[in-house]
């Protein structure tokens, strides 16, 4: 790629413009479900429309970046193993683009941004290697020295990047079919509205180091997980120096013995899943980039840009609406959907339909057995929760998310699609009783992460 991300908003509309006119895989979600119809998948992902669709998906929105690509990156999650044998190698290729090999600008562009914050990198930093170690949505990361000795990772924006997200997020109704392919009722205005707000915080780096600040104090200490700092005195509008966190990446992840990778399963349901039911927070990018395994067996998490903070109003409504459908109540969630504005009373949509949904999209949490996570398991329920157009969510298709809810939802799916990846197995739902039902955890590491948090407490 060259130094700069295209800006305009033609340049880039026109682009989501073609892409949105010609991509096919909307339409995987009528014949994938939860319980994973094998043979029908690999059918519908070998058609060429499909393959040509995810191929085009890849090369422009990792060639725009910015808004564009963080929904590319959303696609890595799914499962390429329901792809024919014939053309996984070539689809992880190019899901690797976006999620670990995007195209990278020259360091020379780079410094000049650097520079542009925190002045002379030579004042910052002893040593700094040029050659970046990842490349996210919006940025570029790298490894760096500061004077005092501290390893800090430098995550800096792309030149224009923050043209390009405005630029993307004026063109939300150019390519609204895309966003509707991965949110539910994601046409609805108040839903892309938050959406653009939400990204568009992404580029708010000032703010991100506060809040990663913020967390990292409040797992200090914390007996199984590790969040690296900001340094706050350097970072600025287009820089974030965080203190480097040297682990395994998630690849090596999955190559450990299946104990091991339970373990970090279980780390990654509470980080992701647990904290929005008991802080009210959570990271709205669960993300298999942004887990590393430290030295020390300690988890580690990184990139804040999507952390959110939730109204406890909200929070008990998610709350309710999965006790009334973990007991079968139907009516209760029925009722709790039609006074909240999810479900049109003249919709025709039932309790029944509602309830089998919401098992659906997130049974995980409720079945009171172990479950063990497969990547085919997560991409059909993923497929499913946001693009319910098989007959028996035919109804669903229409109704309304909520925009608050948004971001809650997808860290739900998205968390449930990256532990497929680690084929973990666990009884979820014992854990979730703790958040659910406000019970004592059953796992030792939820019993030893109670004890750290009541010692924790000042």
């Amino acid at each position: 790629m060259g130094d700069r991300v295209p800006k305009s908003r033609l340049a880039r509309g026109s682009k989501l413009g073609r892409l949105a006119a010609g991509q096919a895989l909307r339409g995987m979600g009528t014949r994938l479900s939860m319980i994973g119809r094998t043979e029908q998948a690999r059918q519908v992902l070998a058609e060429r429309s499909t393959l040509q669709a995810a191929q085009q998906l890849v090369t422009v929105l990792g060639g725009l970046k910015g808004a564009a690509m963080k929904l590319g990156q959303m696609l890595s999650v799914l499962d390429v193993d329901l792809l024919p044998e014939a053309h996984r190698e070539m689809f992880r290729v190019k899901l690797a683009e976006l999620r670990d090999q995007a195209p990278t600008v020259a360091f020379p562009a780079m410094r000049t941004v650097i520079e542009g914050d925190l002045g002379p990198m030579a004042r910052v930093f002893a040593d700094f290697d040029e050659t970046p170690i990842a490349a996210a949505s919006i940025g570029q990361v790298y490894r760096a020295r500061l004077h005092d000795g501290r390893a800090v990772a430098v995550k800096v924006k792309y030149p224009g990047v923050d043209d390009a997200v405005e630029a993307d997020m004026r063109n939300l109704a150019t390519f609204s079919r895309l966003w509707k392919s991965m949110l539910p009722s994601a046409a609805d205005t108040d839903v892309l509205d938050e959406i653009a707000r939400n990204i568009g915080s992404e580029l708010d780096y000032v703010r991100e180091a506060r809040t990663q600040h913020r967390v990292a104090g409040r797992y200090r200490g914390h007996p199984f997980v590790t969040v690296p700092d900001s340094i706050e005195e350097y970072c600025g509008p287009h820089v974030l120096v965080t203190e480097f966190l040297e682990g395994e990446p998630y690849q090596r992840i999955r190559a450990l013995p299946n104990a091991e990778r339970n373990r970090i399963g279980e780390l990654i349901y509470r980080f992701y899943i647990s904290s929005l039911f008991t802080d009210f927070e959570f990271c709205g990018d669960p993300h298999p980039g942004n887990v590393l395994l430290a030295a020390d067996g300690k988890l580690g998490f990184v990139d804040f840009g999507l952390y959110h903070s939730m109204d406890p109003v909200h929070v008990e409504l998610e709350r309710a609406c999965l006790r009334a459908a973990g007991e079968y109540r139907g009516d209760d969630l029925y009722d709790m959907w039609v006074q909240r504005g999810i479900v049109d009373p003249q919709s025709g949509v039932t309790a029944q339909e509602c309830l089998e949904y919401v098992w659906a999209a997130a049974g995980w949490h409720l079945l009171d057995e172990e479950i063990t996570i497969t990547p085919e398991l997560a991409t059909g329920a993923l497929i499913l929760a946001v693009d319910p157009r098989a007959a028996e969510f035919r109804g669903m298709r229409q109704q309304r998310l909520p925009p608050e809810h948004v971001f809650s939802r997808r860290s739900d799916l998205f968390t449930f699609a990256a532990l497929g990846q680690l084929e973990i197995t666990n009884n979820w739902h014992r854990i979730a009783r703790e958040w659910l039902y406000d019970e004592p955890p059953v796992t030792e590491i939820g019993r030893e992460t109670a004890r750290w948090r009541a010692g924790a407490q000042p």
